[in-house]
């Protein structure tokens, strides 16, 4: 009984929730600075691909949807005893496996609509062009966030942490950041060819 209330004292007070979120959302905003920096340096190759306007917000939508999610099923997972470690855990592979698949799946989808509202808009637009850039960014930014959701809630439980305070702050602007760089890389590599 004494620790169940420690526990309730702990993750679920409004001091305990603030003290363990409020660092890491102060620097998850300070961070998220990073992601417009990196649009900042991408308006050449808006010009070049109109489409890219249309497509990075959604894309940034959905790795944002799908990463944030994961981090929410692996604080459970680890609330619920199902994950303990990060080596060779059934769990955890299968979510991260979900999480690539809905990211392939929802880039593709995104590439044809950023195509068809790009042409919708009356600029020009390539729609193999914005499914390989959508691809791309989505899948590779995908791998990189299922690794660091990984650590941080497995990482912050052993520390303590309720993962559900930082988890999904933090995969919300690393998505962004990581997200942009790949969206800016995919459209280097796609104009040089």
């Amino acid at each position: 009984m004494a620790e169940q209330r420690d526990y309730l004292e702990k993750y679920t007070s409004v001091s305990g929730i603030v003290r363990e979120a409020l660092p890491f959302e102060l620097v998850c905003t300070i961070a998220g600075v990073f992601a417009g920096i990196i649009l900042v340096r991408m308006v050449d190759m808006i010009e070049m691909i109109p489409g890219l306007i249309v497509l990075v917000p959604a894309i940034l939508g959905m790795r944002g949807n799908i990463s944030c999610t994961l981090g929410s099923r692996l604080g459970s997972a680890i609330h619920l005893g199902l994950i303990d470690r990060i080596e060779r855990n059934p769990e955890l592979i299968n979510n991260v496996a979900g999480s690539l698949a809905l990211s392939l799946i929802m880039s593709i989808l995104l590439g044809i609509l950023a195509h068809l509202t790009t042409v919708a808009l009356g600029m020009p637009s390539n729609v193999l062009v914005l499914i390989a850039i959508a691809v791309f960014a989505g899948v590779s930014s995908g791998l990189v966030l299922a690794i660091i959701a990984a650590v941080i809630t497995v990482g912050a439980f052993r520390h303590g942490i309720d993962p559900d305070n930082i988890t999904t702050p933090a995969l919300g602007t690393l998505g962004d950041v990581v997200t942009m760089f790949a969206v800016f890389c995919a459209a280097k590599v796609v104009l040089w060819i």
